[in-house]
């Protein structure tokens, strides 16, 4: 009776992982629908390595605003480089997230404020149009800052 009771916990116990690691999927996918990132996975998807001077920032103590304000916070990587801002998600997170290859030329600079801080807006996709909202401080380690015409 004993060995019973132990093969229906451990039964239990890998229902509930699994019911865990399915969740965490959908949850990751649907974020990734939510915050527009799916929609430049479908044209950016990232097919090279970066070329020329890269400059990198993230993902730790850095935390990146897309539509909706929904958030990345300390899991998002950002590599400026000469030919396209390069991003990513660490990856036990990177599930519905491909890495993003964004040529220059997609994208659009801007500036915004939100309690009392201010953010460089970087649109996203000349069809897509994602926001995502980054710091003074991000900005200014990537090297963003020279690029924008503002």
């Amino acid at each position: 009776m004993q060995a019973s009771t132990f093969n229906d916990s451990l039964v239990s116990d890998l229902g509930i992982a699994l019911f865990c690691v399915i969740g965490a999927c959908a949850v990751s996918f649907l974020v990734s629908f939510m915050t527009g990132w799916f929609a430049l996975g479908r044209r950016f998807k990232r097919q090279s390595d970066p070329y020329g001077e890269t400059k990198t920032a993230g993902p730790f103590f850095y935390t990146v605003y897309m539509r909706l304000w929904s958030h990345y916070s300390s899991v998002i990587r950002l590599t400026a480089a000469g030919d396209a801002l390069y991003v990513s998600i660490l990856f036990p997170f990177r599930i519905g997230h491909p890495p993003l290859r964004i040529p220059w030329d997609e994208i659009r600079f801007g500036r915004t404020k939100f309690f009392f801080r201010t953010y460089i807006v970087l649109t996203l996709g000349n069809e897509e149009k994602i926001p995502m909202r980054i710091s003074l401080r991000m900005a200014r380690n990537l090297g963003i800052l020279d690029r924008s015409p503002s």
